[in-house]
């Protein structure tokens, strides 16, 4: 018996609680609103509060609270995890209070709802490179902010997200075959991330999608190409001697030196 009562009581006093809600949300007294939409906000129920503020918005534009309710509701929108409607109402509160001691920390949550809207590695990444620039300009715009910190992790996670894209992108170019494509998307990840705790294997691994693709052309481009790849691997040694991949790479530079051997016989 026991366990039927308890769902009841449940039931019940969720119905309670609905129609309560209910109640406020049709009351014609803003100030009342507002109070319980506080309330809610402060007890961590942003759905209800985000319905109240949403429907005091229009009432209350000019008013004492009216830069207080903007604010909270922005945050009601990050809570609730409905981070493009979040980034909204934070850009337009910076944009309609520009000298709030809140206008900071809006910019920065702007920048970094963009940055909770970044996708899984293999989607588009427009929002990415979108928190990233506004990361950035935070940065720019509030040098000595307490944000500092948090803004240049992020910035650093974002770039990290979008090389193991680029990453990605060479490695299926070289599974797939398509070994000149491998070789310059390999270089392009270099060029792009110049500071990438990975130069060294990215370099190692277009010199070895590059012999690759010597390897398997034809009789008269070889010579050519060979020379390119003993060219990377140059390279390579002068600018990553202390690399783990400098007893592979010299390999390579024997391997090229005797195919081009042959080739002159």
């Amino acid at each position: 018996m026991r366990q039927i009562v308890f769902p009841i009581l449940l039931i019940l006093l969720y119905a309670s609680c609905t129609s309560k809600f209910g109640r406020i949300l049709k009351s014609k007294d803003s100030e009342y609103k507002y109070k319980m939409a506080e309330q809610y906000f402060v007890n961590k129920k942003y759905n209800n509060a985000q319905q109240l503020f949403e429907d005091l918005f229009p009432i209350m534009k000019g008013k004492e609270n009216y830069e207080d309710l903007f604010y909270k509701l922005g945050y009601c929108y990050f809570y609730e995890k409905d981070y493009l409607n979040a980034e909204n109402i934070f850009k337009t509160f910076t944009e309609t209070f520009p000298s709030s001691k809140r206008s900071e920390e809006c910019e920065y949550m702007r920048a970094y709802c963009y940055y909770k809207q970044s996708p899984k590695v293999d989607l588009d990444q427009t929002t990415t490179n979108k928190a990233m620039s506004l990361m950035q300009a935070f940065i720019n715009m509030h040098p000595n902010s307490e944000k500092q910190k948090e803004a240049t992790e992020i910035i650093d996670l974002c770039r990290e997200k979008l090389e193991l894209k680029e990453y990605k992108s060479a490695d299926l170019y070289y599974n797939l075959g398509h070994f000149k494509a491998a070789s310059v998307a390999f270089n392009n990840i270099l060029e792009d991330f110049p500071d990438s705790k990975l130069s060294d294997e990215y370099k190692f691994l277009e010199i070895k999608s590059y012999y690759k693709y010597a390897e398997l052309s034809i009789e008269e481009k070889q010579e050519e190409r060979f020379k390119k790849v003993l060219s990377e691997c140059t390279e390579f040694v002068e600018r990553f001697s202390d690399s783990k991949y400098i007893n592979d790479v010299n390999k390579f530079i024997t391997l090229t030196n005797n195919y081009l051997k042959k080739l002159k016989k």
